[in-house]
Protein backbone atom coordinates (compact mmCIF):
# COMPACT_ATOMS: atom_id res chain seq x y z
CA UNK A 1 0.00 0.00 0.00
CA UNK A 2 2.82 2.23 0.67
CA UNK A 3 4.11 1.98 -3.06
CA UNK A 4 0.52 4.18 -4.04
CA UNK A 5 -0.94 3.73 -7.60
CA UNK A 6 -2.91 6.30 -9.61
CA UNK A 7 -4.89 3.42 -10.89
CA UNK A 8 -7.26 3.00 -8.56
CA UNK A 9 -7.66 6.76 -8.12
CA UNK A 10 -8.40 6.96 -11.72
CA UNK A 11 -11.19 3.94 -11.36
CA UNK A 12 -12.23 5.81 -8.86
CA UNK A 13 -13.12 8.94 -10.46
CA UNK A 14 -14.64 7.40 -13.64
CA UNK A 15 -17.21 5.80 -11.21
CA UNK A 16 -18.20 9.63 -10.59
CA UNK A 17 -17.63 11.04 -14.05
CA UNK A 18 -20.22 13.92 -13.48
CA UNK A 19 -19.23 14.80 -10.02
CA UNK A 20 -15.43 15.05 -11.11
CA UNK A 21 -16.07 17.37 -14.40
CA UNK A 22 -18.21 19.67 -12.23
CA UNK A 23 -15.43 20.57 -10.14
CA UNK A 24 -13.21 20.63 -13.12
CA UNK A 25 -15.04 23.14 -14.74
CA UNK A 26 -14.81 25.22 -11.72
CA UNK A 27 -11.13 24.47 -11.18
CA UNK A 28 -10.84 25.99 -15.40
CA UNK A 29 -13.37 28.86 -14.90
CA UNK A 30 -11.46 30.17 -11.20
CA UNK A 31 -7.95 29.66 -13.32
CA UNK A 32 -9.16 31.38 -16.07
CA UNK A 33 -10.42 34.28 -13.82
CA UNK A 34 -7.90 34.49 -11.16
CA UNK A 35 -4.87 35.05 -13.69
CA UNK A 36 -6.29 37.81 -15.32
CA UNK A 37 -7.67 39.60 -12.15
CA UNK A 38 -4.32 39.58 -10.81
CA UNK A 39 -3.11 40.95 -13.47
CA UNK A 40 -5.52 43.42 -13.62
CA UNK A 41 -5.44 44.66 -10.04
CA UNK A 42 -1.18 44.38 -10.53
CA UNK A 43 -1.83 46.72 -13.06
CA UNK A 44 -3.51 49.07 -11.07
CA UNK A 45 -1.41 49.26 -8.44
CA UNK A 46 1.76 49.93 -10.39
CA UNK A 47 -0.54 53.02 -12.03
CA UNK A 48 -1.43 53.89 -8.62
CA UNK A 49 2.17 54.21 -7.41
CA UNK A 50 3.70 55.77 -10.63
CA UNK A 51 6.31 58.11 -9.87
CA UNK A 52 4.73 61.75 -10.15
CA UNK A 53 7.78 63.63 -10.51
CA UNK A 54 7.16 66.31 -7.93
CA UNK A 55 7.80 66.94 -4.47
CA UNK A 56 4.60 65.06 -3.17
CA UNK A 57 5.84 65.06 0.08
CA UNK A 58 7.01 69.18 0.32
CA UNK A 59 3.57 70.31 -1.27
CA UNK A 60 1.07 71.76 -0.28
CA UNK A 61 -2.47 72.89 -2.62
CA UNK A 62 -4.79 75.67 -2.29
CA UNK A 63 -7.36 75.68 -5.02
CA UNK A 64 -9.09 78.95 -5.27
CA UNK A 65 -12.64 80.07 -7.38
CA UNK A 66 -13.14 83.64 -8.49
CA UNK A 67 -16.91 84.37 -8.04
CA UNK A 68 -16.85 87.38 -10.80
CA UNK A 69 -14.24 87.82 -13.68
CA UNK A 70 -11.89 90.53 -12.85
CA UNK A 71 -9.47 92.60 -14.58
CA UNK A 72 -6.83 92.60 -12.50
CA UNK A 73 -6.69 89.11 -12.04
CA UNK A 74 -2.61 89.64 -12.32
CA UNK A 75 -2.39 91.71 -9.94
CA UNK A 76 -4.44 89.51 -7.42
CA UNK A 77 -2.49 86.57 -8.28
CA UNK A 78 0.88 88.66 -7.49
CA UNK A 79 -0.62 89.71 -3.80
CA UNK A 80 -1.88 86.50 -3.28
CA UNK A 81 1.34 84.99 -3.77
CA UNK A 82 3.29 87.56 -1.68
CA UNK A 83 0.87 86.85 1.06
CA UNK A 84 1.86 83.07 1.00
CA UNK A 85 5.35 83.84 0.71
CA UNK A 86 5.14 85.76 3.71
CA UNK A 87 3.78 82.84 5.92
CA UNK A 88 6.64 81.60 8.10
CA UNK A 89 7.94 78.04 6.96
CA UNK A 90 6.55 78.49 3.34
CA UNK A 91 9.63 78.34 1.14
CA UNK A 92 8.17 79.10 -1.68
CA UNK A 93 4.89 79.62 -3.74
CA UNK A 94 3.51 79.93 -7.49
CA UNK A 95 0.37 79.84 -9.01
CA UNK A 96 -0.51 76.93 -11.59
CA UNK A 97 -3.40 76.08 -13.81
CA UNK A 98 -2.66 72.12 -13.54
CA UNK A 99 -0.78 69.75 -12.32
CA UNK A 100 -0.13 65.59 -12.29
CA UNK A 101 -3.29 64.27 -11.34
CA UNK A 102 -5.21 67.24 -11.13
CA UNK A 103 -7.54 65.74 -14.18
CA UNK A 104 -6.74 69.21 -15.48
CA UNK A 105 -5.85 69.44 -18.95
CA UNK A 106 -4.79 72.02 -21.70
CA UNK A 107 -4.29 69.35 -24.76
CA UNK A 108 -2.31 70.55 -28.52
CA UNK A 109 -0.59 68.92 -31.19
CA UNK A 110 2.85 69.66 -32.80
CA UNK A 111 5.49 68.14 -34.68
CA UNK A 112 9.27 68.82 -35.02
CA UNK A 113 9.56 72.15 -36.81
CA UNK A 114 10.53 71.49 -40.23
CA UNK A 115 8.91 67.88 -40.22
CA UNK A 116 7.18 67.25 -44.06
CA UNK A 117 3.98 68.83 -44.54
CA UNK A 118 1.20 66.27 -43.35
CA UNK A 119 3.40 64.79 -40.77
CA UNK A 120 2.17 62.98 -37.96
CA UNK A 121 1.28 65.19 -35.15
CA UNK A 122 1.90 65.04 -31.65
CA UNK A 123 -1.07 65.32 -28.84
CA UNK A 124 1.26 66.62 -25.32
CA UNK A 125 -0.31 68.29 -22.49
CA UNK A 126 0.59 71.76 -21.55
CA UNK A 127 1.48 73.35 -18.05
CA UNK A 128 1.42 76.77 -17.17
CA UNK A 129 2.39 78.59 -13.83
CA UNK A 130 4.71 81.73 -12.16
CA UNK A 131 7.78 82.17 -12.04
CA UNK A 132 9.79 79.33 -9.95
CA UNK A 133 7.34 76.69 -10.83
CA UNK A 134 10.00 73.99 -11.59
CA UNK A 135 12.00 74.78 -8.47
CA UNK A 136 8.42 74.99 -6.46
CA UNK A 137 7.26 71.78 -7.30
CA UNK A 138 10.65 69.78 -7.54
CA UNK A 139 10.89 69.04 -11.34
CA UNK A 140 14.44 68.16 -12.34
CA UNK A 141 15.62 70.01 -15.27
CA UNK A 142 18.01 67.93 -16.85
CA UNK A 143 19.00 70.04 -19.94
CA UNK A 144 18.78 73.77 -20.53
CA UNK A 145 17.28 76.44 -18.58
CA UNK A 146 14.22 77.27 -16.70
CA UNK A 147 12.20 80.53 -18.47
CA UNK A 148 13.59 83.72 -17.90
CA UNK A 149 11.41 86.54 -16.18
CA UNK A 150 11.43 87.91 -20.33
CA UNK A 151 9.74 85.01 -21.38
CA UNK A 152 6.72 84.94 -19.21
CA UNK A 153 3.49 86.52 -20.88
CA UNK A 154 -0.44 86.53 -19.42
CA UNK A 155 -2.80 83.83 -20.66
CA UNK A 156 -6.11 84.65 -20.92
CA UNK A 157 -5.31 88.01 -22.99
CA UNK A 158 -8.62 89.53 -24.26
CA UNK A 159 -10.75 86.55 -22.59
CA UNK A 160 -9.37 84.33 -25.46
CA UNK A 161 -6.63 82.24 -24.50
CA UNK A 162 -4.50 84.17 -26.41
CA UNK A 163 -1.75 84.07 -24.14
CA UNK A 164 -0.54 81.13 -26.33
CA UNK A 165 0.50 83.82 -29.55
CA UNK A 166 2.64 85.27 -27.61
CA UNK A 167 4.97 83.00 -25.84
CA UNK A 168 8.01 81.68 -27.72
CA UNK A 169 9.74 79.10 -25.61
CA UNK A 170 9.02 75.69 -24.00
CA UNK A 171 10.29 73.23 -21.62
CA UNK A 172 9.34 69.96 -22.59
CA UNK A 173 9.80 66.72 -21.04
CA UNK A 174 12.85 63.93 -21.20
CA UNK A 175 9.71 61.57 -23.69
CA UNK A 176 8.69 64.41 -25.71
CA UNK A 177 12.15 65.50 -26.47
CA UNK A 178 12.83 62.15 -27.52
CA UNK A 179 10.20 61.23 -29.47
CA UNK A 180 10.14 64.38 -31.62
CA UNK A 181 14.10 64.44 -32.18
CA UNK A 182 15.49 61.34 -31.47
CA UNK A 183 18.83 61.06 -30.87
CA UNK A 184 19.06 64.69 -30.86
CA UNK A 185 19.75 67.74 -28.39
CA UNK A 186 16.25 69.10 -27.92
CA UNK A 187 17.81 72.45 -26.26
CA UNK A 188 17.33 75.30 -28.69
CA UNK A 189 15.09 73.22 -31.75
CA UNK A 190 11.76 74.24 -32.06
CA UNK A 191 7.95 72.78 -32.25
CA UNK A 192 5.49 73.88 -34.40
CA UNK A 193 1.98 74.07 -33.08
CA UNK A 194 -1.10 76.18 -34.59
CA UNK A 195 1.48 77.35 -37.67
CA UNK A 196 3.78 78.87 -35.18
CA UNK A 197 7.37 77.68 -34.13
CA UNK A 198 8.13 77.29 -30.65
CA UNK A 199 12.04 77.17 -29.19
CA UNK A 200 12.86 74.66 -26.53
CA UNK A 201 14.81 76.28 -23.67
CA UNK A 202 15.26 73.01 -21.53
CA UNK A 203 14.92 70.12 -20.94
CA UNK A 204 12.74 68.30 -17.54
CA UNK A 205 13.18 64.76 -16.10
CA UNK A 206 10.09 62.18 -16.46
CA UNK A 207 6.67 64.02 -15.16
CA UNK A 208 3.17 62.17 -14.44
CA UNK A 209 -0.15 63.86 -16.79
CA UNK A 210 -3.03 65.31 -15.07
CA UNK A 211 -5.04 62.40 -16.26
CA UNK A 212 -2.46 59.74 -16.56
CA UNK A 213 -4.07 56.17 -18.09
CA UNK A 214 -7.18 57.41 -18.71
CA UNK A 215 -8.62 56.96 -22.26
CA UNK A 216 -7.08 59.30 -25.18
CA UNK A 217 -4.80 60.84 -22.59
CA UNK A 218 -1.41 61.58 -24.29
CA UNK A 219 2.25 60.41 -23.88
CA UNK A 220 3.73 63.86 -23.47
CA UNK A 221 3.73 67.10 -22.00
CA UNK A 222 5.78 70.50 -21.76
CA UNK A 223 5.98 73.67 -19.67
CA UNK A 224 4.63 76.91 -20.55
CA UNK A 225 5.51 80.81 -19.40
CA UNK A 226 2.12 81.40 -19.62
CA UNK A 227 0.34 83.08 -16.39
CA UNK A 228 -2.56 81.82 -15.42
CA UNK A 229 -5.23 84.05 -15.13
CA UNK A 230 -8.80 82.87 -15.12
CA UNK A 231 -11.11 82.94 -12.65
CA UNK A 232 -9.38 79.62 -11.49
CA UNK A 233 -6.28 78.96 -10.27
CA UNK A 234 -4.30 76.37 -7.90
CA UNK A 235 -2.06 77.86 -5.34
CA UNK A 236 1.49 75.07 -5.27
CA UNK A 237 3.41 76.05 -1.44
CA UNK A 238 6.40 74.56 -0.95
CA UNK A 239 7.10 73.66 2.77
CA UNK A 240 8.57 71.24 5.33
CA UNK A 241 6.52 67.99 5.59
CA UNK A 242 5.96 68.18 9.55
CA UNK A 243 4.54 71.82 8.41
CA UNK A 244 2.66 71.73 5.80
CA UNK A 245 -0.64 70.96 7.20
CA UNK A 246 -0.51 73.58 9.54
CA UNK A 247 0.57 76.30 6.70
CA UNK A 248 -2.20 75.19 4.34
CA UNK A 249 -4.48 76.03 7.16
CA UNK A 250 -2.99 79.19 7.90
CA UNK A 251 -2.70 80.23 4.09
CA UNK A 252 -5.89 79.18 3.59
CA UNK A 253 -7.05 81.48 6.17
CA UNK A 254 -4.57 84.42 5.00
CA UNK A 255 -6.41 84.18 1.68
CA UNK A 256 -9.63 84.31 2.78
CA UNK A 257 -9.01 87.34 4.91
CA UNK A 258 -7.42 88.89 2.07
CA UNK A 259 -9.97 88.68 -0.16
CA UNK A 260 -14.24 87.21 0.56
CA UNK A 261 -15.48 87.00 -3.15
CA UNK A 262 -13.75 83.71 -3.89
CA UNK A 263 -14.48 80.51 -2.86
CA UNK A 264 -11.14 78.14 -1.47
CA UNK A 265 -11.41 74.11 -1.39
CA UNK A 266 -10.32 72.93 1.87
CA UNK A 267 -6.27 73.14 1.26
CA UNK A 268 -4.16 69.42 0.64
CA UNK A 269 -1.39 67.91 0.46
CA UNK A 270 -0.24 66.06 -2.86
CA UNK A 271 -0.51 62.98 -1.50
CA UNK A 272 -4.68 63.80 -1.09
CA UNK A 273 -4.69 64.76 -4.72
CA UNK A 274 -3.04 61.69 -5.84
CA UNK A 275 -4.86 59.43 -3.66
CA UNK A 276 -8.39 61.53 -4.84
CA UNK A 277 -7.40 60.61 -8.58
CA UNK A 278 -6.83 56.92 -7.63
CA UNK A 279 -10.05 56.63 -5.63
CA UNK A 280 -11.54 54.48 -8.25
CA UNK A 281 -8.61 52.36 -8.68
CA UNK A 282 -8.94 51.33 -5.37
CA UNK A 283 -12.45 50.95 -5.37
CA UNK A 284 -12.13 48.53 -8.69
CA UNK A 285 -9.07 47.22 -6.99
CA UNK A 286 -11.17 46.11 -3.81
CA UNK A 287 -13.85 44.62 -6.12
CA UNK A 288 -11.95 42.12 -8.21
CA UNK A 289 -10.29 40.85 -5.22
CA UNK A 290 -13.19 40.31 -3.66
CA UNK A 291 -14.73 38.28 -6.65
CA UNK A 292 -11.28 36.33 -6.88
CA UNK A 293 -11.61 35.72 -3.42
CA UNK A 294 -15.14 34.63 -3.37
CA UNK A 295 -14.69 32.46 -6.49
CA UNK A 296 -11.85 30.97 -4.71
CA UNK A 297 -13.74 30.21 -1.47
CA UNK A 298 -16.52 28.76 -3.80
CA UNK A 299 -13.60 26.48 -5.55
CA UNK A 300 -12.40 25.44 -2.23
CA UNK A 301 -15.62 24.78 -0.72
CA UNK A 302 -16.95 22.74 -3.86
CA UNK A 303 -13.06 20.72 -3.20
CA UNK A 304 -13.76 19.87 0.33
CA UNK A 305 -17.62 19.24 -0.07
CA UNK A 306 -16.85 16.72 -2.35
CA UNK A 307 -13.68 15.25 -0.73
CA UNK A 308 -16.06 15.01 2.23
CA UNK A 309 -18.81 13.19 0.61
CA UNK A 310 -16.15 10.67 -1.06
CA UNK A 311 -14.47 10.45 2.27
CA UNK A 312 -18.25 9.54 4.01
CA UNK A 313 -19.16 6.75 0.62
CA UNK A 314 -15.67 5.15 0.82
CA UNK A 315 -15.66 4.04 5.00
CA UNK A 316 -15.84 1.00 4.32
CA UNK A 317 -13.12 1.05 1.84
CA UNK A 318 -10.83 2.72 3.69
CA UNK A 319 -11.31 0.15 6.92
CA UNK A 320 -10.58 -2.26 4.16
CA UNK A 321 -7.24 -0.62 3.35
CA UNK A 322 -6.30 0.06 6.40
CA UNK A 323 -7.04 -3.41 8.02
CA UNK A 324 -5.06 -5.28 5.23
CA UNK A 325 -1.75 -2.53 6.65
CA UNK A 326 -2.45 0.64 4.86
CA UNK A 327 -1.01 4.04 7.01
CA UNK A 328 -2.66 6.81 7.63
CA UNK A 329 -0.55 8.47 5.67
CA UNK A 330 -1.74 6.06 2.65
CA UNK A 331 -5.10 7.02 3.13
CA UNK A 332 -4.10 10.98 3.28
CA UNK A 333 -1.82 10.38 0.23
CA UNK A 334 -4.66 8.73 -1.97
CA UNK A 335 -7.25 12.02 -1.44
CA UNK A 336 -4.44 14.14 -1.86
CA UNK A 337 -3.04 12.56 -5.03
CA UNK A 338 -7.00 12.36 -6.31
CA UNK A 339 -7.42 16.23 -5.66
CA UNK A 340 -4.05 17.11 -7.23
CA UNK A 341 -5.30 15.08 -10.76
CA UNK A 342 -8.88 16.73 -10.33
CA UNK A 343 -7.70 19.98 -9.85
CA UNK A 344 -4.73 19.50 -12.62
CA UNK A 345 -7.33 17.99 -15.21
CA UNK A 346 -9.32 21.43 -14.14
CA UNK A 347 -6.08 23.68 -14.92
CA UNK A 348 -5.17 22.65 -17.88
CA UNK A 349 -8.11 23.77 -20.07
CA UNK A 350 -8.15 27.07 -17.53
CA UNK A 351 -4.76 28.33 -18.82
CA UNK A 352 -6.43 28.36 -22.11
CA UNK A 353 -9.28 29.79 -21.42
CA UNK A 354 -7.04 32.24 -19.55
CA UNK A 355 -5.43 33.27 -22.27
CA UNK A 356 -8.90 33.44 -24.24
CA UNK A 357 -10.55 36.07 -21.95
CA UNK A 358 -7.33 38.18 -21.97
CA UNK A 359 -7.62 38.52 -25.57
CA UNK A 360 -11.52 39.11 -25.45
CA UNK A 361 -10.18 41.72 -22.60
CA UNK A 362 -7.72 43.41 -24.83
CA UNK A 363 -9.86 43.47 -27.89
CA UNK A 364 -12.69 45.26 -25.66
CA UNK A 365 -11.38 47.00 -23.23
CA UNK A 366 -7.10 47.36 -24.33
CA UNK A 367 -5.91 45.80 -21.84
CA UNK A 368 -1.99 44.82 -22.11
CA UNK A 369 -1.44 40.91 -23.01
CA UNK A 370 -1.44 38.75 -20.19
CA UNK A 371 2.52 37.59 -19.39
CA UNK A 372 2.99 34.00 -19.36
CA UNK A 373 4.54 33.91 -15.97
CA UNK A 374 1.14 34.27 -14.47
CA UNK A 375 -0.27 31.51 -15.94
CA UNK A 376 2.09 28.54 -13.90
CA UNK A 377 1.53 31.17 -10.97
CA UNK A 378 -2.40 30.89 -10.94
CA UNK A 379 -1.64 27.13 -11.74
CA UNK A 380 0.34 26.27 -8.32
CA UNK A 381 -2.23 28.87 -6.58
CA UNK A 382 -5.03 26.87 -6.99
CA UNK A 383 -3.12 23.61 -6.69
CA UNK A 384 -2.02 24.82 -3.07
CA UNK A 385 -5.82 25.92 -2.69
CA UNK A 386 -6.70 22.25 -3.48
CA UNK A 387 -4.27 20.95 -1.21
CA UNK A 388 -5.49 22.76 1.83
CA UNK A 389 -9.20 22.22 0.89
CA UNK A 390 -8.82 18.77 0.72
CA UNK A 391 -6.52 18.18 4.06
CA UNK A 392 -9.20 17.81 6.33
CA UNK A 393 -11.28 15.24 4.98
CA UNK A 394 -8.66 13.52 3.88
CA UNK A 395 -6.78 13.62 7.90
CA UNK A 396 -10.51 12.90 8.86
CA UNK A 397 -10.25 9.23 6.38
CA UNK A 398 -7.03 8.74 7.53
CA UNK A 399 -8.10 9.03 11.46
CA UNK A 400 -11.15 6.28 11.30
CA UNK A 401 -9.91 3.01 13.37
CA UNK A 402 -9.81 -0.43 11.31
CA UNK A 403 -11.79 -1.96 13.51
CA UNK A 404 -14.48 0.74 13.75
CA UNK A 405 -14.36 1.11 9.76
CA UNK A 406 -14.87 -2.85 9.29
CA UNK A 407 -17.65 -2.89 11.48
CA UNK A 408 -19.86 -1.04 8.86
CA UNK A 409 -19.57 -3.47 6.29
Amino acid sequence: MRDLSIHPILASLRRHKLVALLLMLQVAATCAVVCNVGFMVAGRLQRMHMPSGVDEDSLELIRAQDLHPRSDVQARRAADLALLRAIPGVQSAVAVDSLPFSRDSWLVDGSASGSAEGAPQTRFVLYSGTPGELATLGVKLIAGRDFAAVDYVPMNVQGNYSGFNRMDTLIVSRALAEHLFPGLSAVGRQIRIDKRDLRIAGVVDSVALPSPGRENAPAYLAFTPMLPDDTYVMYALRCAPSDCDAIGRKASDTLLAAAGDRLLQPPQRFADLRAEFFQRDRTMIGLLIAAAMGLLFVTALGIAGLASFWVQQRTRSIGIRRAIGATRRDILRYFQTENFLIVGAGILPGIVLAVVLNLLLMRHYELPRLPLWYLPVGALALWTLGQLAVLSPALRAASVPPVVATRSV
